[in-house]
């Protein structure tokens, strides 16, 4: 082959590796199942649309998002992650997240003061809570507290999740507080879990793993999200949502943008997709969560649903930087004396 026409041919390939590699432009974290459904649809969908970049999800619960993010500090392989805030607090403080710049953000004003965290680090994203859901084909009398999880009927018929999963982690904290212990205590709560973790159907690390039990009648209750309930209760399936007479434990899902992305003000714009009135109420109304752009009004269905009201008042939000300085050390003890 002639060196001219060698040295073209060459020239097209590295063009073509190129295009190829810039195919995807964003790589987003994000929780899996109906909340990947709906990012999709609700934010990366006009992401592209606005911008002609290309967005790839990126699946997995905070804790792997976290560990992914400290394992490649300063080279992150996401630009932008939906985390729960307490992690998003403890990134923060290890240096691991970048600054978000309200100056760049066309919706920043519109968001409620208290999403932002500290240093602007992340933004919550959304409202939702961890409370009780239950099938009411098989289960009578609703439930009302989360002792009821202790209750002989639902023997064999429950699941829990692991507390690297926000509802395994926040169930575990509402049962050490009913029994006696705080957030510099939980012997309590490791004690009175332990029996509940053996006789869980499953400790779940994903949210949709209980889709399938549910669907099966392996399961009659869980702790789990009004979210995730509401989406499948849409689609059919014979679910119920209680909310403890203690109070459910506040979820605030967060976005940050992990610390040395190359691709910074493309995921700024990601962020302000998320924080816009329309990319909100989108997701509120197909994911039954609450917003956290002003601008949205919630419908009455999800008002049924979300933190809302007097549940909304007498929901626990916990303080994320406790969480994040605790987090290591419970999940230590977890791994040990629980999930053995």
């Amino acid at each position: 082959m002639p060196y001219l026409r060698r040295l073209a041919l060459a020239a097209i390939m590295v063009a073509g590796s190129g295009l190829s590699a810039r195919a995807e432009d964003l790589v987003v974290g994000a929780f899996g199942g109906s909340f990947a459904d709906n990012v999709k649809a609700c934010h990366v969908a006009a992401f592209e649309k606005a911008t002609g970049a290309t967005v790839s999800l990126k699946l997995g619960n905070s804790s792997q998002f976290a560990a992914a993010i400290r394992a490649t500090a300063g080279a992150p392989d996401m630009d932008v992650v939906f985390i729960d805030n307490s992690l998003a607090a403890q990134m923060h403080g290890e240096g691991m997240a970048e600054t978000i710049d309200r100056s760049k953000l066309a919706n920043a004003a519109d968001v409620i003061p208290s999403a932002w965290g500290k240093d602007d680090s992340y933004v919550v994203a959304m409202v939702s809570a961890t409370a009780l859901v239950y099938n009411p084909k098989l289960v009578q009398t609703p439930p009302t507290s989360w002792l009821d999880l202790f209750d002989p009927q639902y023997a064999g018929k429950y699941a829990i999740g692991d507390i690297s999963g926000t509802s395994g982690l926040q169930f575990f904290l509402a049962l050490n507080k009913l029994k006696g212990g705080t957030l510099d205590n939980v012997d309590p709560g490791i004690e009175a879990i332990k029996p509940l973790a053996e006789g869980s159907a499953v400790l779940y690390t994903q949210a949709d793993q209980l889709l399938s039990l549910f669907e099966r009648g392996e399961i009659a209750i869980a702790p789990w999200y009004p979210d995730r309930a509401g989406v499948a209760m849409d689609k059919g399936l014979s679910l119920a949502v209680a909310y403890p007479k203690e109070g459910a434990v506040g979820i605030l899902p967060a976005v940050m943008i992990p610390k040395g992305t190359k691709k910074r003000d493309l995921a700024l714009k990601f962020v302000d997709q998320v924080l816009s009135a329309e990319g909100q109420q989108c997701f509120s109304e197909r994911a039954y969560i609450g917003s956290v752009n002003s601008k949205v009004t919630l419908p009455e269905k999800l008002q049924k649903l979300v933190p809302y009201g007097d549940t909304l008042a007498n929901t626990w939000f916990i303080d994320p930087d406790v969480i994040a300085k605790n987090l290591p050390v419970w999940t230590r003890r977890w791994q040990r004396e629980v999930a053995r």
